[in-house]
């Protein structure tokens, strides 16, 4: 992790301590009166309430901006959080928002309380990127996509998007939760929000709930007030807990997508394993995109198809002795998951295949565990099916 100035106050020795400490306080008292006139005004970063800031939230909100080349960044409870508050700060009835199916399954949910409220919403394949300005209304005024998506890792351009955006006059938001700053900076590529589930790769230990939007200035404070009105503003603990995870990001991240590239390419060769969809292997239909606009490599994250039927994919799974089935991603820990089953149970049946999630599809999130590891017991588990 990159040092860079911190705005946190020094000891009175002139020394600073090595971790944020954690500030509880829900109030504070004021100084004086002209104190409190420039905190409202927003002239200096203090503190009156911690539903407006708090210090220890505060750091880490500049050590992800700093990350993801922002200007500044608003940190909230969960990664779904920070989604509904860009769609409550942004959007209004009468407006059309953009999104694809190859979004996380919990979004079906918010964009049906985007319908009741007025919002229309379109959905496209990622596949269609290439025409998604054939999607576009008149009225559309936000395009809202992942790549890697969720779960198939599919890969979307953020340049043409970024174009599609523009002609349209509505804003590009990515949700760069697979890809992670270690291997995309959306902002650098025409975005105009960059999204977080920080409950992931950026805490990274399965203990901690959080979600980032990362922006300039002026997305910023538009942002502040929604989580000032609603109430989203993370807890100081968590916080703590997710500054501590980003000092060990890079070296995680790194590891992660080494694992998850030599797990793709044995993956890739074994004859009970009809697909996989990783953006690294040579053949992907995706990998001149992603190489374009990722680094580092391609990430943590794939999706396969085991066997012919759901149960063979339940068989390898119970099969498993290294890694965890478990749902959630960016762990120190391998986890598997089938999406038909978990991530994409708020949706109909019948819509969570028909984007090219199967029954039988596995996603698997790359830990930090021994390589060697994690493709014995992959090998021994496809032998039980």
């Amino acid at each position: 992790m990159v040092r860079h100035p911190s705005d946190e106050p020094l000891t009175p020795y002139g020394n600073r301590p090595m971790v944020t400490p954690i500030v509880n306080s829900v109030n504070y008292e004021y100084v004086d009166f002209d104190v409190l006139r420039q905190i409202t005004n927003g002239e200096i970063d203090g503190y009156t309430y911690h539903r407006d800031d708090n210090p220890t939230v505060r750091k880490v909100e500049k050590d992800i901006a700093h990350m993801e080349q922002a200007k500044d960044c608003v940190i909230c409870t969960t990664g779904m959080a920070a989604c509904t508050m860009v769609y409550l700060t942004y959007l209004k009835a009468g407006d059309n928002l953009l999104t694809f199916h190859d979004v996380y399954g919990a979004h079906y949910k918010v964009c049906l309380m985007l319908e009741r409220f007025g919002v229309g919403v379109t959905w496209i394949n990622a596949d269609e990127w290439r025409n998604a300005g054939d999607y576009v209304k008149p009225e559309t005024r936000m395009i809202f996509l992942e790549t890697p998506s969720n779960p198939l890792c599919k890969i979307v351009s953020i340049p043409h998007m970024k174009a599609v955006a523009e002609k349209a006059g509505a804003m590009l938001v990515v949700d760069n939760t697979f890809a992670t700053p270690y291997h995309q900076h959306p902002l650098a590529l025409g975005a105009d929000l960059v999204i977080h589930s920080a409950t992931k790769a950026l805490g990274g230990h399965n203990d901690l709930m959080a979600g980032a939007i990362a922006g300039s200035k002026e997305h910023y404070d538009k942002l502040w007030f929604t989580r000032q009105a609603i109430g989203t503003t993370l807890d100081a603990y968590s916080a703590s807990l997710l500054e501590r995870g980003l000092k060990t990001f890079h070296l995680r991240a790194k590891r992660m997508a080494a694992n998850a590239m030599a797990i793709a390419q044995y993956l890739h060769k074994h004859p009970k394993v009809a697909r996989v969809r990783y953006p690294g292997l040579e053949d992907s239909t995706d990998r001149d995109v992603a190489g374009a606009q990722m680094q580092h490599g391609f990430g943590g994250m794939m999706a396969f198809d085991v066997g012919k039927t759901q149960k063979h994919a339940e068989r390898f799974i119970n099969s498993l002795k290294v890694m965890y089935h478990a749902v959630s991603l960016g762990a120190t820990e391998t986890l598997v998951c089938m999406p038909y089953l978990t991530t994409m149970l708020y949706m109909p049946p019948e819509r969570r295949t028909t984007f090219g999630v199967r029954t039988n599809t596995v996603r698997l999130s790359a830990g930090v565990e021994e390589p060697d590891a994690l493709l014995g017991d992959l090998e021994q588990a496809l032998e039980a099916i």
